[in-house]
């Protein structure tokens, strides 16, 4: 598991309406690679708002269509339920992703 890899959870959370939802792994490396049971993960949704803390994914990252990372959605899952790999992030959508998070955060 790294950061920036992409998993399809199925029935992550009983206020989802959806089947399935999947995720980004956004914890730092160090900390996914300790023996903590849950990683920090953002939702991938198939819509998009336009707002600036949403990044932008679709087939290359291993989507069956563009979609949107939700920064402002953040939240810890267990590793355990992260099987379903689908992709990954590139270097460069890492970084946009980096960006996204210091927006919904506001950090500097």
């Amino acid at each position: 598991m790294r950061r920036g890899d992409l998993y399809r959870v199925e029935k992550p959370s009983s206020r989802d309406p959806k089947g399935f939802r999947v995720f980004v792994v956004i914890s730092r490396q160090d900390f996914i690679e300790r023996t903590y049971p849950t990683v920090i993960c953002a939702p991938i949704y198939s819509n998009c708002n336009g707002l600036s803390s949403e990044v932008e994914v679709g087939i290359d990252e291993g989507l069956k269509h563009d979609s949107c990372i939700r920064c402002d959605e953040i939240g810890s899952l267990q590793k355990s339920v992260l099987t379903n790999f689908i992709g990954s992030l590139s270097p460069s959508k890492i970084q946009e992703l980096n960006q996204a998070l210091k927006v919904a955060v506001e950090i500097d």
